[in-house]
């Protein structure tokens, strides 16, 4: 097939360089897609609900089916998708195992903005759920597409990030530098604040000391951002630093997060690893987590180290210092 990436790096495994340039390809298409979108309401139109009860776009459906439709005569025995109740069985040849999201954040397509497709490759074992079912640590490479004001691909090996931008006049990507590691200092932080009554109450207690800015015990302003798009939020964060946290919290089908390890959380975690920064389900690296079904969720807080760690301060607390008013945490002015 007529690749749509340049500049694979030298000595990359070639069944794993097909499969990649296979995704880079459905995502220049997509991008094009996209950008018609107001062309062709259809593509923004409901679709009902995935398997796991989340709505869909009509491009949801077709973003799925165009990265199957690309697989499944190459490397990849098994295509584990948001849009799957259970594991794909493409070519029983293939070597490697495929776990996607094809099109993540698509409840912003009418109100353009930005979407992306995220993914992560594994060794293939003997069965689909055995494939997918591991730690991130054992990825082979993950990567997301960007579809906005430049589509962008952000691809790891393994070995620090790599960074593609579509053009749109060849419908190739190509190669530009890469982000510099993500930053230590920044005054932003991601989350949904609407959700503050159901927090875990280390959660309420890091963001009180955010919004007391400088008159808080962190003695700093912060701005907060949230965009209810992991892909812009991952490509902000991996840009110019911060923190973003979707914690667990009372609500019901909340209780263990609302991101999904296999095709969402692991393969960000593992370019933003990459990327000198940490991502955690608020204790724990999220790379070490083993999901125990496909559509496993669980709690995301990722970004830069020093601020994902300082969250993990917060679970260490007692229960009366994080219900205290920020004015007595003073051990977290930095």
């Amino acid at each position: 097939m007529t690749s749509a990436l340049d500049e694979i790096p030298a000595g990359t495994d070639p069944a794993l360089a097909d499969t990649v340039t296979r995704i880079a390809g459905v995502a220049a298409d997509l991008a094009r897609r996209i950008a018609r979108g107001g062309l062709d309401e259809a593509l923004g139109a409901a679709a009902g609900t995935n398997t796991d009860g989340d709505a869909q776009k009509a491009l949801d459906v077709i973003a799925d089916e165009a990265f199957m439709a690309a697989l499944k005569d190459g490397a990849v025995r098994h295509y584990a998708s948001e849009e799957q109740d259970s594991v794909i069985d493409l070519n029983a040849a293939g070597g490697l195992a495929v776990a996607i999201d094809p099109l993540d954040g698509s409840s912003n397509i009418d109100t353009n903005v930005s979407i992306g497709t995220i993914f992560g490759i594994h060794r293939a074992e003997a069965t689909g759920t055995a494939s997918v079912l591991k730690p991130g640590r054992d990825l082979l490479a993950a990567g997301y597409a960007i579809y906005g004001p430049q589509c962008c691909l952000l691809l790891s090996f393994g070995a620090g990030l790599l960074k593609y931008v579509l053009d749109p006049v060849t419908g190739r990507f190509r190669p530009v530098p890469p982000p510099a590691p993500i930053p230590a200092d920044s005054t932003e932080y991601a989350i949904n604040a609407s959700n503050y009554r159901h927090w875990p109450d280390p959660i309420r207690a890091y963001v009180d000391d955010r919004v007391a800015g400088a008159e808080g015990p962190t003695g700093k302003n912060f701005n907060m951002r949230w965009i209810a798009s992991l892909v812009a939020e991952t490509h902000r964060i991996l840009t110019r630093g911060g923190i973003f946290l979707y914690p667990a919290d009372g609500r019901k089908g909340y209780e263990r997060g609302r991101l999904r390890l296999v095709y969402e959380c692991a393969p960000i975690a593992f370019l933003v690893e990459q990327a000198g920064g940490r991502a955690t389900d608020g204790i724990q690296p999220i790379l070490d987590a083993v999901p125990d079904r496909l559509h496993a969720r669980i709690p995301f807080v990722f970004g830069s180290a020093n601020k994902v760690a300082r969250v993990a301060t917060y679970h260490d607390l007692p229960d009366q210092e994080t219900a205290a008013l920020f004015g007595n945490r003073g051990l977290f002015r930095s």
